[in-house]
């Protein structure tokens, strides 16, 4: 029988949330009921959460972490990270304490370019359409001077158009391609309004454009959209010390540990396979920022891996050296954020995080979210070419695994105990536990 259902939207979430049960679950009753576990009492905080999306039934909990002791370009900082990933917060904040007392980390913008383009078909005489657009080009600005007034009085705007044949592509494909200042905004909704003005000023100047025959007058606009890569919207976050001062390990001498953290970096540098894993580990802490100040993740997670595969082949983001008895290791990628308008206003833990990191500007906010993804990556690093990731990894999953397992408070200070000495597995801790409910007792060595 077909579950389809006609006017969804217009029920109540009440009415959905009971279509819901009834159709999809042996128990109508538990499902509703842990729908209803994670409402939020507050009636007007809910109701703002409702609307931020369509067909809302209830709340999607993150994890929201601190890691402390960051320091950048001088200024303390203590990052809020939204994420549900064991050992990314602990990493992140070991390695945040690590750099404290070597000078801290450094970042930079070099850019902070957005793009957008409107695409479309054109069939005749290519020298003809480049003259055109050379004479509407001044009318593409002046038509969107209601949309940029704003974004100029705060230092943005359109920053130029150009004409891009792409008919080696495509048979009768162009674009408008052109680049924006968004300053503290993300600005999607701001370039997209442009664009679409674009396209409309394009369609009708060519309609009374006299050198183009009849046929050429008719430009068919493809869409219109922003794009989420944006290879000159890129901040740099480093980190450097002597050689001799990575000397927190006592298992490992400075030197081989500067040396092997190197050829690590080299590795992700030239081999993809590495490099999706390393950049992964990077965006655990780029992520966990960007979801905790209510910016895009996915937008920004697909610029970036565009980024890492700009030159032909997919590579490591971050880089790292040691030249003179320094080692140093850094990191570019390309951030599009904004801390203000969507969620940034509305969303109430949005609005506590920002200003946790003092009410960053956009550009502050990039370099705060790059330093994040730095310290994640050294930490990762660290421990790969240390002790081995699952050492700490799994520690930190195993409280996972005892509440998978059902186990109560004191199955869990004794299997903790058990295995500061003893590596982490499921089956051991569940094995662990099976002889503790055997035995009915709380203490092992």
């Amino acid at each position: 029988m077909s579950k389809a259902i006609s006017g969804f939207s217009k029920l109540t979430k009440e009415q959905k949330i009971a279509w819901l049960a009834d159709n999809y679950f042996q128990n109508p009753d538990e499902a509703t009921s842990l729908l209803k576990q994670y409402w939020n009492d507050d009636a007007p905080l809910q109701k703002l959460h409702d609307e931020f999306i369509e067909n809302t039934i209830t709340n999607f909990y993150l994890p929201l972490g601190i890691a402390p002791s960051f320091t950048i370009n001088g200024k303390d900082y203590t990052i809020p990270m939204a994420i549900e990933e064991s050992s990314v917060i602990a990493a992140a904040s070991k390695a945040a304490k690590f750099w404290s007392t070597r000078g801290g980390f450094k970042a930079t913008i070099l850019n902070t370019e957005k793009i957008g383009q409107v695409h479309f078909k054109y069939e005749g005489d290519a020298q003809k359409l480049t003259q055109f657009f050379e004479t509407v080009k001044p009318k593409l600005f002046s038509d969107t001077e209601d949309i940029t007034k704003n974004m100029q009085k705060r230092g943005g705007g359109i920053l130029d158009i150009t004409l891009r044949d792409k008919t080696a592509l495509i048979d009768g494909y162009y674009q408008l391609h052109a680049t924006f200042e968004t300053v503290d905004s993300m600005g999607a909704n701001f370039i997209n309004s442009c664009l679409e003005q674009f396209s409309k000023t394009l369609r009708q100047e060519a309609l009374t454009y006299a050198p183009f025959t009849e046929e050429e007058k008719h430009i068919q606009v493809i869409m219109s959209i922003l794009s989420n890569y944006v290879p000159n919207c890129v901040v740099r976050a480093e980190v450097s010390c002597p050689v001799e001062d990575l000397n927190e390990d006592k298992n490992i001498k400075p030197e081989e540990f500067a040396q092997k953290f190197v050829t690590a970096i080299n590795i992700a540098e030239v081999e993809p396979f590495r490099a999706v894993t390393h950049n992964k580990g990077i965006m655990n802490g780029i992520d966990a920022v960007v979801v905790a100040t209510g910016n895009d993740f996915r937008a920004v997670e697909a610029g970036v891996h565009a980024y890492a595969a700009k030159d032909g082949q997919y590579t490591s983001l971050s880089h790292a050296k040691i030249e003179n008895g320094i080692f140093t290791f850094w990191l570019d990628v390309p951030l599009a954020l904004g801390t203000v308008g969507g969620l940034t206003t509305l969303h109430p833990l949005v609005k506590f995080c920002l200003e946790m990191l003092g009410n960053p500007s956009a550009k502050e906010l990039m370099q705060i979210v790059a330093v994040a993804g730095l310290a994640q990556n050294f930490g990762a690093v660290r421990s790969l070419t240390t002790t081995g990731i699952q050492q700490g990894h799994m520690k930190m999953h195993l409280m996972n695994i005892l509440n998978q397992l059902g186990a109560n408070d004191n199955e869990k200070k004794a299997t903790i105990k058990h295995f500061e000495k003893h590596t982490v597995s499921h089956a051991a801790v569940a094995e662990l536990l099976e002889g503790l409910r055997k035995t009915d007792t709380t203490t092992i060595e």
